[in-house]
């Protein structure tokens, strides 16, 4: 009670009780009463109180709200003052008058020391997330405000407790569904104080579809003329979709970025805007750079450009930008947020170079945006917006670059003067007397030569004229005269300004382009004017530009292709020496990353500055010092062995890169050809379907066509069938007979093919039978010729097999001649029989169309078999063709046969003739023999003694 006293300024004096008795006895009540009525009394006395006695009403009675709240649910009076009493303690929105008694920092102390007794037990939140579900407004609406209350005092412990109760974050989007607005827009705030900093409470929230609700209250209360529940609305969607990913990614997939395009539907007049109004469409501008913001992924950033140019909202942005009568904020917030829109994307930055001013005669809106820029006249933060678009141009735009640059060429330039270019913009701004103006031109100019090495030599080419009578001057060279002028020109604003711009400019253009630094180094006063700056002790201001000149002086040496003899690597290091000191000169060089302006552009892209003498570095320029400051460090250090090599690395990484961008090329082209090709396989495929379908109906009509044809055949058959039936019959009977004579002139070509066949038979067997006696005459022979005979034999065979096969089937043809023969004599006789049944009375209709259908059976039947007789000619023209080519064959081995004989003939007269030389040999042998007394014994005695020994041989054996 001792910081109760303190709070209350002591005891009070006199016989009237204090307030902190009346709010004990009243918390006794509240505790001991079994009357319902009682209890509800009392806890509306505390609410009363509550605002003047905070403290005491939440030492004493907190304990107690609670616990009404636990056991008197059933009521929902006694609720909403337990809950209204337990607001007033613990929210900090106190009347003006209490505010002027008590210390803000001791209000604050006691908002957060009494939310911090009341999450202690994580159950009471808990039960405030059970009441807010309750329907009845006198529950709902204080449990949302003490709940908002809570959020604000203890926001991440309460944040966490909501987190793991079990839907506790979808009980609370069911808020934005209440009918009640009151309680709907006290929810919105609530779920800003929920979602603050926390990105799981947000991507729930997202995931219960806010963006769908928000969207629609936006919607209903006028998108940007609507009031201050827009702008909740749009702080909300703010806080769920900034720096969360996944959300970003929702919105853009759920097609909520195209419901964003009505919000900036603005009108021809546009004066007289609410203060309103002005907020909510700043809130709404922020919304869309939120989601194009450089410090998001680059897939998510890109998907969501390209989805604002194909809904339309980039035109409805640049449809603001080039309005009248827009206040000046919200169009420096439409710069800024076209800037993001278009930067590094192809698509959109092509369009924006398309948007022309409303003006006569038209202007391009990137002209009409840097008149304002290099105007010093318009707003410092106008400016800035203004620089941050053309950056955001020519971001990764080769094109946009190569457009602006050209404006600056002499082939280029308008003779007339009638139009201003946005090249002669920036020449205007980079030598006027504004250093604000030379500073943005220059770093302006700086991005036209970002990464673009073609653009920085074509640069060169740029002449302008000084004055009258003196010899037009290059652009790098008017660059570097203003650059060692800059103390005796006055100007408007910092000096420093003026020249930090132009050495950011220099650096920029001579980095990585060594063409650029002959033509620098050409001058034989820029490299004095650069040492001369680095060597002397300057002022701390100066010593940013120092350290620029050092940098400048590094480049010159990093990227010297040694083509200027006085001016080589080696000869500039020692010049760096002896003017300078090496340590001297790296140590000029650390003065740009260590002062304060580099770390501030260093951060992000935009140029957003306090005040114009903060207006120093750029944010691409600290990217490049970061990246060339290590690099001239060790390059002053290096020997000239270490140079040449380097060099040659160089060169074959510019080959290697050379070969890359060649590849790189061919695949860029085959990725058109593809496209082009898939295009033309998506247009094909579409003819083919619509063929196809047209194909379809052509075809199902046909059908119906036909259908109909034979429905109307019918009908005009059975019409026709009763009137006319003689007509028909005696039709039917001409029909007939033609086939008829056509059956017979086909049965006597047959008869004249059977009888020339029968002819080729008979001559077939005169000349098998011919060769059948050659072959018997040469049965004689050895048994080489036999075998080969009997092959021929057996051939001959199966052709006389196949001729009987023949006969037999010409013999079947001939009885079926015969048949038709019959046959054709009957027809003749029902003819003749159905003359006279034709000319009788309509009485014998029924005899008439037995017949007919008589007629038509045996006509099929004749049909059929002359069918059969054309088949079996063909197949008798197979066999003949068979049976000739058996006679061919048989002819060439009846030759070979005898060329056999012959030749074997021929061999046995010569054995002969050698068996009987032989045998006179021999005789005349025997003679001498006998002559000399040899005795001989005949070939016989011979033969017969040999038989002898045999005999006795097997006598010999038997006897064994």
């Amino acid at each position: 009670m001792n910081f109760l006293r303190g709070v209350m300024g002591g005891p009070s004096a006199g016989p009237q009780p204090s307030g902190a008795e009346t709010i004990q006895k009243l918390c006794d009540r509240v505790a001991s009463s079994t009357l319902l009525d009682d209890r509800r009394d009392a806890v509306r006395a505390l609410k009363s109180l509550s605002k003047k006695y905070r403290l005491e009403v939440g030492i004493q009675a907190m304990e107690h709200l609670i616990h009404v709240l636990q056991t008197d649910r059933s009521d929902s009076e006694i609720i909403g003052y337990a809950l209204d009493t337990l607001y007033n303690v613990i929210s900090n929105d106190l009347e003006e008058e209490e505010q002027e008694e008590n210390l803000p920092k001791q209000v604050d102390d006691l908002g957060s020391q009494f939310t911090e007794i009341f999450i202690k037990q994580q159950e009471n939140v808990t039960l405030l997330l059970t009441l807010v579900e309750e329907f009845d407004f006198h529950v709902r609406w204080p449990g949302v405000k003490l709940l908002t209350s809570l959020l604000k005092q203890q926001g991440p412990q309460v944040q966490q407790i909501i987190l793991v109760s079990p839907m506790g974050v979808s009980r609370l989007m069911d808020l934005l569904a209440d009918s009640r607005e009151v309680i709907r827009n006290d929810g919105v705030l609530l779920l800003q104080q929920l979602t603050k900093s926390n990105a799981a409470i947000q991507k729930i929230v997202a995931f219960e579809n806010a963006f769908e609700r928000l969207l629609d209250i936006i919607t209903e209360e006028g998108n940007s003329d609507g009031g201050i529940v827009v702008e909740d609305c749009l702080l909300l969607l703010q806080s769920l979709l900034k720096n969360n990913n996944s959300n970003q990614n929702f919105f853009k997939e759920g097609s909520y970025i195209q419901r964003m395009k009505p919000w900036f539907e603005v009108g021809d007049d546009n004066c007289g805007w609410s203060a309103q109004k002005v907020t909510n469409l700043h809130l709404m501008l922020q919304l869309v750079r939120v989601l194009v913001s450089p410090t998001n992924p680059p897939g998510a950033t890109s998907s969501c450009q390209k989805a604002m140019f194909h809904c339309g909202l980039l035109e409805q942005l640049c449809t603001i930008l080039m309005a009248t009568g827009v206040p000046a904020d919200i169009l420096t917030e439409t710069i800024n947020t076209v800037s993001e829109v278009i930067r590094g994307c192809q698509m959109n930055q092509d369009y924006f170079a398309s948007v022309n001013a409303p003006s006569n005669p038209p202007r391009p809106a990137i002209v009409v945006l840097l008149m304002s820029m290099v105007n010093e006249r318009q707003p410092f933060v106008l400016r800035c917006a203004v620089l941050y678009c053309f950056q955001c141009f020519l971001y990764k735009n080769q094109k946009g670059q190569g457009e602006i640059v050209s404006t600056l060429l002499p082939s280029t330039i308008d003779a007339t003067g009638n139009s201003v270019s946005a090249g002669q913009l920036l020449c205007g701004g980079l030598f006027s007397t504004d250093s604000l103006s030379n500073w943005c031109a220059a770093v302006a100019l700086a991005h036209a030569l970002q990464e673009n090495a073609t653009l920085k030599e074509q640069l060169l080419r740029v002449q302008l004229a000084t004055s009258i009578g003196n010899p037009p001057v290059s652009l790098l060279q008017q660059c570097t005269n203003i650059l060692s002028q800059g103390d005796k020109i006055d100007r408007r604003g910092s000096k420093v300004q003026t020249r930090v711009g132009l050495l950011m400019l220099l650096c920029t253009w001579l980095s990585n382009c060594s063409i650029a630094v002959t033509h620098f180094l050409h001058n034989p006063a820029n490299i004095p004017f650069l040492t001369g700056q680095i060597a002397e002790n300057l002022g701390e201001e100066e010593q940013l530009v120092q350290g620029l000149c050092a940098l400048l002086l590094g480049i010159s040496i990093y990227y010297n292709d040694n083509s200027l003899e006085n001016y080589r690597k080696e000869k500039l290091k020692q010049l760096i020496e002896k003017r300078i000191g090496r340590e001297n000169f790296i140590e000029k060089l650390g003065f740009i990353s260590k002062h304060e302006l580099y770390s501030r552009a260093a951060q992000k892209p935009q140029p957003s500055f306090s005040s114009p003498d903060h207006m120093m570095f750029d944010h691409e320029f600290t990217k490049l010092v970061k990246e060339l400051e290590g690099v001239i460090s060790k390059a002053i250090y290096k020997s000239s062995e270490e140079d040449k090599k380097e060099e040659e690395v160089k060169k074959t990484l510019e080959q290697h890169d050379n070969i890359v961008t060649h590849y790189k090329k061919v695949i860029r082209e085959q990725d058109q050809e593809l496209e082009e090709l898939k295009q033309r396989v998506n247009t094909l495929t579409s003819q083919n379907e619509q063929l196809q379908a047209t194909v379809t109906q052509q075809v199902s009509q046909i059908q119906q066509h036909k259908d109909q044809y034979n429905l109307l055949k019918v009908q005009l058959g059975k019409d026709n069938q009763h009137h006319n039936s003689h007509s028909d019959t005696f039709q039917m009977n001409g029909i007939q007979t033609e086939e008829v004579s056509k059956l017979k002139e086909e049965l006597e070509e047959w008869k004249n093919k059977h009888e020339l066949l029968q002819g080729q038979l008979r001559e077939k067997d005169s000349v098998i039978e011919k060769l059948k006696s050659s072959q018997l005459e040469m049965g004689t022979m050895e048994q080489s010729s036999q075998t080969s005979k009997s092959g021929g034999l057996e051939h001959n065979n199966e052709l006389q097999k196949e001729l009987e096969m023949l006969r037999s089937q010409i013999k079947l043809q001939s009885a079926e001649i015969s048949k038709l023969q019959i046959e054709n004599q009957k027809l003749q006789v029902m003819n003749a029989t159905a003359d006279p049944v034709l000319g009788g009375s309509g009485a014998t209709a029924a005899n008439n169309s037995e017949l007919e259908g008589r007629l038509e059976q045996e006509i099929k039947e004749l049909k059929s078999e002359v069918k059969a007789l054309s088949e079996e000619k063909e197949s008798l023209k197979q066999h003949l063709d068979s049976s000739s080519s058996t006679v061919a064959i048989l002819q060439d081995e009846k030759s070979k046969l005898q060329q056999e004989v012959a030749e074997s003939k021929k061999e046995q007269d010569d054995l002969l003739v050698l068996l009987a030389d032989q045998d006179q040999k021999l005789s005349a042998l025997k003679v001498k023999l006998k002559d000399l007394g040899v005795p001989i014994e005949d070939e016989d005695d011979i033969e017969s003694g040999d038989q002898g020994d045999e005999d006795e041989d097997g006598d010999e054996e038997e006897q064994d």
